[in-house]
């Protein structure tokens, strides 16, 4: 990290446990690397709370799900996020309902890999692309009944494999069917997966803009989202600087004044 600092650490690690709310470890041991990268990020992750187009729990909401889901898996991020988002009037079931959305992720693999399939087997000449029978067409309509919308992507997966979706519309539907958090509420948690750093899975970003956007997010909203994962890159010198320090310590602060609790990035 840079060597030419104009800030201190003491004055960066007050401004920093001031605006965030938070200390540990891991933060001393960037601090003391480097208090002007330190000072830099808490500007940069607290732009989402000065602007505040999403309440405070439902912020704390995306980053759990920034943390947490399969692609990312921080796992030194993820019970703060819980802890703060309970402080914040957070229920067991919201977070629970957070947990049961980003375990949609993994049906990507089909999302992207049964459309390249189909092309193939049209050019092997080996694709019948017969018609959805009567059963998928009663699966379609239970999707987009309990879903909210359908898209063209689904159709093939329908058709080509027609028992894992139909596992899958049980799966994915529980959070719908049952879950306190609102639609659109919903709708931000699979775009935060979505567009973040480790999964940058645009088909169903867009979709999820749009379904948000139906569902009354204001741009602002989906900003925010994004600005949110867009600080998961903290979490490289966040898991390597405690390391760094400890191998070539000479003179970095005292670090007794760090708390117990785990980095909330």
């Amino acid at each position: 990290m840079g060597t030419h600092n104009t800030i201190s650490f003491e004055m960066a690690r007050e401004r920093f446990i001031q605006d965030r709310g938070t200390w540990s470890p891991s933060w001393e041991a960037v601090g003391s690397l480097d208090p002007t990268f330190l000072d830099a990020y808490r500007k940069l992750s607290t732009i989402p709370s000065r602007s505040g187009h999403l309440e405070p729990k439902v912020q704390e909401l995306i980053f759990l799900a920034v943390d947490a889901n399969a692609t990312h898996l921080f796992a030194a991020g993820v019970e703060p996020h819980l802890k703060r988002a309970l402080e914040l009037g957070a229920t067991r079931e919201e977070l629970t309902e957070v947990l049961e959305l980003i375990a949609t992720l993994g049906i990507h693999a089909m999302n992207i890999g049964v459309p390249i399939l189909v092309e193939e087997l049209r050019v092997a000449g080996l694709d019948d692309e017969a018609s959805l029978d009567g059963h998928q067409q009663e699966l379609k309509a239970e999707f987009t009944r309990t879903r909210g919308y359908w898209h063209e992507f689904w159709e093939d997966i329908l058709r080509l494999a027609p028992d894992m979706f139909e596992a899958y519309v049980e799966f994915s539907s529980v959070p719908w069917r049952s879950g306190p958090l609102s639609p659109k509420v919903k709708e931000l948690i699979y775009i935060a997966f979505d567009t973040a750093a480790t999964h940058l899975y645009e088909p169903g970003l867009r979709l999820h803009i749009k379904n948000a956007l139906g569902y009354g997010a204001t741009a602002g909203e989906i900003l925010e989202v994004m600005e949110i994962a867009s600080t998961l890159g903290i979490h490289g010198p966040l898991t390597a600087a405690p390391a760094l320090v400890e191998l070539t310590n000479t003179d970095t602060p005292q670090q007794n004044a760090a708390s117990d609790e785990e980095g909330q990035a």
